[in-house]
C-alpha cells in the first residue's frame, strides 16, 4: 500500500480513538455510558442503528453473497427494512415511553418488568453470549479487509490490531462515542462505496457488457435463490430487530417516543436499497473480476480457490488509485468498527445490569469499562477460531432470537404474562437452535437452524402457559 494511502488510513485511526478520549471526559455515569444520557436526536440514532445492524459482517458477508450468487443476495437487507419499520411501529413506542418511566439501561430489563428478574437472568445470559459472537465476527471481518489489503500483514496481525483497536475506543467512550463514530463511519462508508467504489470497480471490470459476457444470467435475476434461503434470512434478521440489545440501548438514548421511531425509518431505507444493492453489486463486480483474472496479481488467478468474502476487498485492492484506497479501506473499517463498538457495548451492559446487577454500584462506571475490556479480549480470542464472518454472524443471530423472540412478541402482545413459560421458551428455543449448530446436522428442507429454534420455543411457551391456566385455583 501507498504512503499516502497508509497515512489516509492511520489519521482515520487516531481519529476514531480521539472520539473515545474525548467522550471519556463526558461520561459521569453508566446512564452516559449505556444510554448516552437519554438525549441523542433522530438522525445521530437512524445512522447509529443502521451502522450497527448492517456493520462489516454484513458489508463483507454482502459483497461475498454478491461474489457466489449476484443481486438475489440483496434479500439479505430487504429483512433488515421490514424488521426496521415493524418495530418502530409495534415496539418502539411502548419499550421507549417504559425505558423513561424506569430508567432502563439494558433489553432484558424490559422482560423483567414483563415477566421476572429470573427471566431477565436468563436473557441476559442468552444476550450477552450472542453479542459476544457478533463481535468475534465483525473483528474476524475486519482482519480479513486488513489481511487483503496489506500484503505483508498476517491474518493474525490484522486480527489482533482491529481487536485492540475497537476494544480501546469502546471502552474509553461509552455509547455516546459508539453513536457520534457510528454517524461518521456510516457517512464515509456509504460515501466511499457509492461514489468511489462502485464507479471505479464497474469500468475497471469493463462495465454491464463485460458483467453479461462472464457471468451466468442468474447473477442479475432476482429470483437467484430458493424460498429455504429466503424464509431462513427472513427468520434470523427480522426478529432481531425485537430482541437485539444495541437496538434496545438506542431506542433509550432517543430524545422522545417520534425521535426514535423516525429513527428506525431511516435506518430501514438506509438498509434497503441502499447498503443492500451497493454491497452485492461490489460482490459482482469482484466476480467478473476474478473470472477474468484480474485479481491474478493478488495471488488468485481465474480458476483458483477463493474465499467468496475475500473477492471484493482483493479488487478494491486491484483497482483503487493512490489516495482513494485509503478513503475506501477507511469506509469498510468503519462498518467495521461501526458494529463491533455496539456489540461491545451490548455484551458488556448485560453482564453488569442484568447478569451481575451492578449498575447501581458507586464504581459502576469504572466496573463497565472494565468489562467492555475483558469483553473485546474474549470475542478477540474466539475470531480466531472462525473462519467465515457471515456464518459466525449468523450463528450468533440464530442463537439469540431462538431463545428471545417469543418472549417478547408475547410481552408486547399481553399486559400479564407467564414467567415460567418465558423461562421454558428461552432455555428451549436457545438451546434447540445452539445443539443444531454444534452438531451441524441436515435439517430437512435445507431450513436453518433458527426455524426449529423458533418453532421448539413457541411450542413450549404454549404449552406452559396451557397447563398453567389449566391448573384449578383454591383462591
Amino acid at each position: 500500500m501507498h504512503w499516502i494511502d497508509l497515512t489516509i488510513f492511520v489519521v482515520y485511526l487516531i481519529f476514531m480513538l480521539g472520539v473515545g478520549f474525548f467522550f471519556l471526559r463526558k461520561n459521569k455515569n453508566t446512564d452516559d455510558y449505556f444510554v448516552g444520557g437519554r438525549k441523542m436526536s433522530s438522525l445521530h440514532i437512524g445512522l447509529s442503528v443502521v451502522a450497527t445492524d448492517v456493520g462489516g459482517g454484513f458489508s463483507i458477508g454482502l459483497g461475498g453473497l454478491g461474489f457466489i450468487m449476484g443481486l438475489s443476495g440483496s434479500w439479505l437487507l430487504f429483512s433488515g427494512l421490514i424488521g426496521a419499520w415493524l418495530t418502530a411501529v409495534i415496539l418502539v413506542p411502548k419499550v421507549h415511553r417504559l425505558s423513561q418511566r424506569q430508567n432502563l439501561l439494558s433489553f432484558p430489563q424490559f422482560l423483567a418488568n414483563s415477566y421476572s428478574a429470573k427471566v431477565a437472568l436468563i436473557a441476559g445470559i442468552i444476550s450477552a453470549i450472542g453479542y459476544l459472537g457478533f463481535t468475534s465476527s465483525q473483528i474476524l471481518a475486519g482482519a480479513k479487509l486488513a489481511a487483503a489489503t496489506f500484503p505483508a500483514l498476517s491474518f493474525n496481525t490484522a486480527l489482533l490490531a482491529m481487536g485492540v483497536i475497537a476494544v480501546v475506543y469502546t471502552v474509553l467512550g461509552g455509547l455516546k462515542a459508539v453513536i457520534y463514530t457510528d454517524t461518521i463511519q456510516w457517512i464515509i462508508l456509504m460515501g466511499g462505496l457509492i461514489f468511489v467504489a462502485l464507479p471505479l470497480c464497474y469500468f475497471a471490470v469493463g462495465g454491464f457488457e463485460a458483467v453479461k459476457e462472464t457471468l451466468p444470467s442468474s447473477f442479475l435475476s432476482f429470483t437467484n435463490i430458493s424460498w429455504q434461503q429466503f424464509l431462513n434470512w427472513m427468520a434470523t434478521v427480522i426478529p432481531i430487530w425485537f430482541i437485539g440489545m444495541t437496538l434496545y440501548q438506542r431506542i433509550y438514548a432517543s430524545q422522545s417516543p417520534k425521535s426514535a421511531q423516525r429513527a428506525w425509518f431511516i435506518a430501514g431505507l438506509f438498509e434497503y436499497p441502499l447498503m443492500a444493492f451497493s454491497g452485492v453489486l461490489l460482490g459482482l463486480l469482484s466476480k467478473v473480476a476474478f473470472e477474468n483474472g484480474m485479481l491474478a496479481g493478488a495471488g488468485f488467478p481465474a480458476g483458483a480457490a477463493i474465499d467468496s468474502e475475500m473477492g471484493l476487498p482483493l479488487l478494491l485492492k486491484t483497482v483503487l488509485p493512490v489516495g482513494l484506497t485509503g478513503i475506501v479501506l477507511s469506509a469498510y473499517f468503519s462498518a467495521i468498527m461501526s458494529t463491533a463498538d455496539s456489540c461491545l457495548m451490548a455484551a458488556s451492559g448485560n453482564i453488569l445490569t442484568d447478569i451481575l446487577k451492578g449498575h447501581n454500584h458507586p464504581s459502576s462506571l469504572r466496573l463497565s469499562q472494565a468489562l467492555t475490556l475483558a469483553v473485546g479480549g474474549v470475542a478477540l480470542l474466539l475470531a480466531f477460531k472462525m473462519p467465515n464472518v457471515l456464518e459466525l454472524m449468523l450463528h450468533s443471530y440464530t442463537f439469540m432470537v431462538s431463545g428471545l423472540f417469543i418472549p417478547v412478541v408475547a410481552a408486547l402482545i399481553k399486559t400479564k404474562n407467564n414467567p415460567k413459560a418465558a423461562m421454558g421458551a428461552m432455555l428451549a428455543g436457545g438451546g434447540t437452535s445452539l445443539s443444531l449448530i454444534i452438531l451441524d446436522l441436515q435439517l430437512p428442507l435445507g431450513l436453518d437452524p433458527i426455524i426449529f429454534g423458533i418453532s421448539s420455543s413457541l411450542v413450549v411457551f404454549l404449552l406452559i402457559v396451557s397447563v398453567t391456566n389449566s391448573k384449578p385455583s383454591y383462591a
